[in-house]
């Protein structure tokens, strides 16, 4: 039977109607400062805390429900007869029901120009104590911290009682959102030196949800889970809305990942073919379906099983040329009626859809090791352009420049060490992850099923020999942009020259480890 219920919140959505919920079943509502004003407006009968307790909110409400009264009530348990009879004894009623959620600290640490002393104000005491003391007393207390879970709870009390186990799932819920709040709160004041925000904090604390269990990880012998941050506002992978298929494995999501990171470097209609985590076709086209057919074009082999990423909506031809080769996964900002009954016809294919959400990457990235972890920037960057510098006798042309910074973006996302060959806007052979940039530049020459001539060529980072450059001027390639930077600049530049290649430096690398 519930007699009596505590409610503060910051995040009022939903309050009232489960607060009038709550009082028409004669539950009795306590509540404290903005929280009953609101209520009061919306015609709910509250009882102030400090009515209830007897002592007034002090130091501007810092001090509201660090009572007694209110901590008895919440944690008696209730087949204790030592404690109720203590309760008894000094006339402190049960609380039943807590429903709060906390200051809103992470908002106001984003809001520019915040000074410290609103940063400190926003530090919630109350109510992580009130929820946590509500969450060790589960099986008496119901607690709720999330809005989204109103409407179950008022069903249950319909019903007349809230089952034990769900009453263990709100108490879970409790510890999770503290634990995310004093870690905000830990990083940020870590990140603090000499009141300014660094971007590095002292202590890193991260939370993640799990969103599914995969059959298996990498390999069949390993086990693994994929996990997502709590709020993830921008199209990838982890926001992405599945439409059908399997459920994504280990690998899907590693490159998927991959392959729509690439497609955020432009802006133009773009598609890309991911396998094993580096790209083995990419293509610019103001028609997506073209473009899409010329990234297949480049490796089409290789394509076979590969992760499809474009930046524009599916329509049903491009559906068809899709669905055409066996795919594993498709990742689209959004796609029409007919290509969703076209990729219907194949069950196992993974669609997901990440309609309505920015085209850009944002945080930070993190990557463990043994024992520990390395953070760093996202590489959002490709080149500035005033860094740009023509370093050969020729330079080069229109048309092999906006081939040259092509060719420059998806390089980037080639495992390093990375040589990328392409003609106008779409790939033409890839050489990714070798030991030395020579061999990748061989490969990069193999795996072209056109003729390389008249081509142009990135370099992820400088050739610390001229003998890649070699291979790449024997099959053809007219201009080379590069981060330049090496010891041997001077005879890699010579060799340009004597095959008169247009060599473009950058001074930014990008290696992909």
């Amino acid at each position: 039977m519930f007699q009596r219920a505590l409610i503060s919140v910051s995040d009022k959505t939903g309050i009232d109607v489960f607060a009038n919920f709550l009082a028409k079943k004669g539950i009795e509502i306590l509540s404290t400062g903005g929280t009953a004003s609101f209520l009061k407006s919306k015609g709910i009968n509250v009882v102030d805390v400090s009515e209830y307790t007897g002592f007034p909110e002090i130091m501007d409400g810092r001090v509201k429900t660090l009572h007694p009264k209110i901590h008895g009530g919440i944690l008696c348990i209730r087949n204790k007869r030592e404690h109720t009879e203590s309760l008894q004894k000094l006339g402190i009623p049960f609380i039943d029901i807590v429903v709060v959620n906390l200051y809103p600290f992470e908002a106001t640490i984003q809001k520019p120009n915040v000074s410290f002393e609103e940063v400190i104000e926003n530090i919630d005491i109350g109510g992580p104590t009130l929820i946590r003391a509500s969450a060790k007393n589960f099986q008496d207390v119901v607690v709720v911290v999330d809005p989204a879970d109103y409407e179950k709870v008022m069903e249950y009390i319909d019903k007349g009682e809230v089952p034990y186990e769900y009453r263990f799932y709100l108490a879970k819920k409790v510890y999770t959102h503290t634990s995310r709040y004093d870690g905000v709160i830990s990083s940020y004041l870590s990140s603090l030196e000499n009141g300014k925000v660094q971007p590095f904090p002292e202590v890193v604390n991260l939370q993640y949800f799990k969103v599914q269990e995969c059959r298996y990880g990498e390999n069949p012998h390993q086990k693994a889970a994929f996990y997502k941050e709590k709020e993830v506002n921008f199209a990838c992978v982890s926001s992405a809305k599945k439409i059908q298929g399997k459920e994504l494995s280990y690998n899907n999501i590693l490159d998927t990942d991959s392959c729509f990171r690439i497609v955020l470097e432009f802006a133009e209609p773009s598609a890309v073919i991911v396998k094993h985590n580096n790209p083995c076709g990419a293509a610019v086209h103001e028609d997506i379906v073209e473009a899409y057919k010329m990234a297949r074009e480049c490796d089409p082999v290789s394509a076979f099983g590969g992760i499809v990423a474009v930046n524009r909506k599916v329509n049903a031809e491009l559906a068809k040329e899709i669905a055409e080769t066996f795919v594993e996964v498709v990742i689209a900002p959004g796609y029409d009626k007919a290509a969703i009954e076209i990729f219907a016809k194949h069950p196992n294919l993974r669609v997901l859809d990440v309609e309505g959400l920015p085209m850009r990457i944002e945080g930070i990235e993190y990557r463990r090791v043994l024992g520990g972890m390395l953070v760093q920037d996202y590489d959002t960057e490709t080149y500035k352009k005033e860094d740009l510098k023509v370093v050969t006798k020729r330079k080069p042309t229109d048309e092999e420049m906006k081939a040259l910074d092509f060719a420059w973006k998806i390089a980037k996302h080639v495992k390093s060490n990375a040589i990328l060959i392409a003609r106008d806007n779409v790939t033409v052979g890839v050489g990714a992850g070798q030991m030395s940039r020579v061999d990748s530049a061989r490969i990069a020459v193999m795996k072209a099923r056109q003729s390389t001539k008249g081509c142009v060529a990135a370099s992820d980072a400088f050739f610390p020999f001229p003998d890649g450059l070699q291979v790449l001027a024997e099959a053809g390639i007219t201009a080379v942009i590069q981060p330049g930077g090496s010891v041997r600049d001077k005879e890699v530049i010579e060799l340009a020259d004597k095959y008169d290649i247009a060599m473009v430096f950058t001074g930014m690398r990008h290696f992909k480890h």
